[in-house]
């Protein structure tokens, strides 16, 4: 059944060799998988338990849901194949699901990097350089969204009780505490941005016409900041909020109130973070254990 079947997919349907030779090797592996547990099993019996099994096999070896899904699209090709050739009855892959692909873990700056970024020195004192690096520390420091940070005005900021309020998915407000640096810090940005631009608008982070910052100006500034201490492909304004929920949970605050400060819906959507820290913490532990 197996040779007709490559050949039918090699000269029928004109499929390159090499995956003709991929679809061989997957159903040699479920014909392996199955007539070890079972001699007496074939093609025409075995049912969709065993096929389940097989890709729980597959996985337990270290296969990658994008792997094992593949390779069930293939049995499925191949009963579909068979059934209307006559040489099976029914498509017990039919109606199984394939493994959900893992959501990649959000990606963060470390503390290290973070902390030399932000040191005073090694920033100018012209506008430029004042608002980049307060735009860093207001993302670090509350953890707000792209679209959050933009729609801030000075009036949205309270100096008194630390605190800033801001508007978030579905018009939904919520108020975020920040700490003494970030206080002097927008303070001084402030008086610097007062000095050297015409505001024409309430912003709270403007260009140098004094006009509100769009969405692409700010991601630019992050990017080309973040370029200083990071390696990481993705250098974004949403970087900045995983970086500030992974340091949150790192000096032991409480999945909940992480949750809120970032203005999650679900707990499960805040959980990832906790992911996130562990591979970190295994890293760790990998690279000191000596016996690891």
């Amino acid at each position: 059944m197996i040779d007709e079947f490559l050949d039918y997919l090699k000269y029928e349907r004109n499929y390159s060799a090499l995956t003709v030779e991929n679809y061989g090797k997957d159903l040699a592996d479920l014909q392996a998988y199955f007539e070890n547990l079972d001699e007496g099993l074939t093609w025409t019996t075995l049912d969709a338990d065993v096929i389940r099994g097989w890709m729980e096999h597959m996985m337990d070896r270290g296969n990658t849901a994008t792997s094992v899904n593949r390779r069930l699209s293939a049995v499925r090709t191949f009963y579909r194949y068979a059934m209307v050739r006559g040489l099976a009855e029914t498509n017990p892959a039919h109606a199984i699901e394939g493994p959900k692909k893992q959501k990649p873990l959000p990606q963060f700056v470390k503390e290290r990097e973070m902390d030399e970024l932000l040191e005073p020195e090694i920033w100018g004192d012209n506008y430029k350089d004042v608002r980049a690096r307060t735009l860093l520390l207001t993302f670090y420091s509350t953890g707000m969204r792209l679209s959050e940070l933009i729609n801030l005005d000075d009036s949205m900021v309270d100096f008194t009780t630390c605190e800033v309020r801001v508007t978030g998915k579905r018009d939904k407000q919520r108020i975020i505490p920040f700490g003494e640096e970030l206080r002097t810090t927008l303070q001084e940005y402030i008086a610097r941005r007062d000095a050297d631009t015409k505001r024409a608008t309430d912003a709270l982070f403007v260009t140098d016409k004094g006009e509100r910052m769009n969405r692409n100006q700010v991601r630019y500034e992050v990017s080309k900041a973040l370029a200083r201490v990071t390696t990481l492909r993705k250098r974004t304004p949403h970087v900045l909020r995983h970086t500030f929920a992974t340091a949150m949970l790192n000096h032991e605050a409480g999945l909940e109130s992480v949750k809120k400060l970032l203005g999650h819906e679900s707990l499960s959507t805040t959980e990832v973070y906790t992911h996130a820290t562990f591979e970190q913490l295994k890293r760790v532990y990998n690279n000191a254990h000596p016996r690891a």
